[in-house]
């Protein structure tokens, strides 16, 4: 049987879950391809290091030039992750008129025009199915089947880290540092958790989304960023009263008049599917025109998950260097689409007031929201837990713009019967 001489780049998790099921399904995936896929080298930053799996008599090396190079390799696999080397691998790659897959989701939203632009000038393709939900083919999905279909809205749960802790906060009700220090101890967050609890890699995530969404390029600075590090107990508690959950949620709609790209903390009704979307899990969700609301489902990484992805596009590039086709690199045919700022979304918002307790405090927060054009849907009042312990005034608003919010707070936060900062979180409502 022939075979497709592959370049493995990086032999950490993923790479071994790569190693593992080519090894473990060969027949099959070359009953699928027609060709076996030959991992002929893997390349390595670092040599002495313990590996998850054993290669099987594979050269490992660190020298990731020379396996690019290599006439022989017909396809080079991408799991070295951040920007540099990668972004110079791949586009030599190219040069030298090999096909690419890879899981480097930061990448993609940094240098993706790039990265599309040189695989199309050499012919070549690029995948990149794991860069986001690991084994959930949404990007497949999103590329292939709702092509013929006018998408208006994505949003999903797409970092697994800050899905576990906020569901853990929600069952447990611990503090968000204490089920930190958990996910850490499990293996779930990074010694430095930065780029999950504070948005960042949804936010990377969410960038490809849109670009594949909307045919559009899009910049980083073009999605708003929000974390979880400021959410509380209180706040799940309030939440359960509202009939809500709170997940950290990546969001990107076509109103017409423009694209408005987030992630951020929001209270999700439980009716809604993504409610129950718990741990480590992911989800996306899609509204488009003809086919209307549909959901993807499972879990966002992992060796064996984010493997089974990376392992579908080099079915597919097998595929197609056994019967070539006129691809263009896979490059989407991208326009340049107007972004939205922030300030003009339009939601419901859940605010809780930290005040001291005195008269007319009240009157002037309800004062402070009116001036800007908010209007008070729900009002909970809490006692203070000492004699003269603060109040938490929680609000709940119809439908207002994002801007005004944020500037009344502004006002409202520096005055003096305010104790700390008001807490936000945008409120999810209709169809889902």
């Amino acid at each position: 049987m022939r075979e497709i001489p592959v370049g493995l780049l990086g032999l950490g998790n993923v790479g071994s879950g790569v190693v593992k099921l080519l090894g473990e399904n060969a027949d099959a995936i070359a009953a699928r391809i027609g060709a076996r896929l030959a991992v002929r080298a893997i390349g390595v930053q670092t040599a002495d290091k313990p590996r998850l799996v054993d290669p099987g008599g594979v050269p490992i090396t660190t020298d990731l030039e020379a396996i690019v190079d290599d006439p022989a390799i017909r396809v080079v696999v991408e799991l070295i992750g951040g920007e540099e080397p990668a972004r110079a691998l791949v586009l030599r790659a190219f040069e030298r008129g090999k096909h690419v897959v890879t899981a480097n989701k930061l990448l993609l939203a940094r240098h993706g025009d790039e990265l599309f632009a040189a695989a199309e000038r050499a012919g070549s393709m690029l995948f990149y199915e794991a860069s986001v939900c690991g084994g959930v083919p949404v990007l497949r999905m999103l590329r292939e089947g709702l092509a013929s279909d006018r998408i208006t809205q994505v949003m999903g749960i797409v970092n697994g880290t800050s899905n576990f802790i906020l569901t853990k906060m929600a069952e447990e009700g611990r503090a968000f540092d204490d089920v930190l220090a958990e996910a850490q101890r499990e293996g779930y967050a990074e010694s430095d958790p930065t780029l999950d609890v504070g948005g960042g890699d949804a936010a990377h995530k969410l960038a490809i989304l849109t670009a594949l969404s909307f045919r559009t390029r899009v910049k980083l600075e073009d999605v708003h960023t929000e974390g979880i590090t400021h959410v509380t107990p209180t706040d799940f508690r309030y939440a359960e009263r509202f009939g809500c959950a709170i997940k950290l949620l990546a969001v990107a709609a076509d109103d017409g008049e423009g694209i408005c790209a987030y992630v951020g903390p929001a209270m999700v009704p439980k009716r809604w599917m993504l409610a129950g979307v718990g741990g480590v899990y992911n989800a996306v969700y899609v509204s488009s025109y003809a086919l209307g609301q549909s959901m993807y489902y499972g879990r966002g990484a992992g060796m064996m998950p984010t493997a089974v992805a990376v392992l579908s596009d080099l079915i597919e590039v097998g595929r197609e260097v056994l019967l070539p086709a006129e691809r263009g690199g896979r490059a989407l045919h991208f326009d340049t689409r107007k972004f939205r700022s922030i300030a003009e979304l339009k939601s419901r918002f859940y605010l809780r007031f930290s005040v001291e307790d005195r008269p007319g405090v009240l009157a002037t927060l309800a004062t402070g929201l009116a001036e800007h054009g908010i209007s008070i849907a729900e009002l909970v009042q809490e006692a203070p837990a000492g004699a003269a312990g603060p109040v938490t005034i929680v609000m709940t608003t119809h439908e207002a713009r994002e801007g005004d919010v944020r500037r009344a707070l502004a006002r409202l936060d520096g005055a003096p019967v305010v104790r700390e900062p008001t807490r936000v979180f945008r409120m999810m409502g209709g169809v889902p």
